[in-house]
């Protein structure tokens, strides 16, 4: 499962196709000590050919890792509406 995500970004289209095997390794690599270098690399991943360079300026400000990777996530991985029913 692919889909293709464009965020604009202070006027910057950059796209982004997470796909399930790079968001299981993410979630993965994610750990209490380590949890901007997973999403670093992750965006690094997913990204379009066309939007790298956009990106990887991006990456230079403080908490854009973690702020793109959780809009991305939240539309790839969208919550479930879940009911218990005994």
């Amino acid at each position: 499962m692919s889909k293709k995500i464009t965020l604009t970004i202070a006027g910057t289209d950059i796209s982004f196709e997470p796909t399930m095997t790079a968001y299981n390794g993410f979630i993965n690599n994610v750990n209490m000590n380590d949890k901007v270098a997973p999403a670093h690399n992750y965006l690094k991943k997913i990204v379009s050919q066309e939007s790298k360079g956009a990106l990887d300026d991006l990456l230079k400000s403080p908490g854009a890792a973690m702020q793109l990777t959780g809009v991305i996530n939240t539309q790839f991985a969208p919550t479930l509406e879940i009911t218990v029913k005994n």
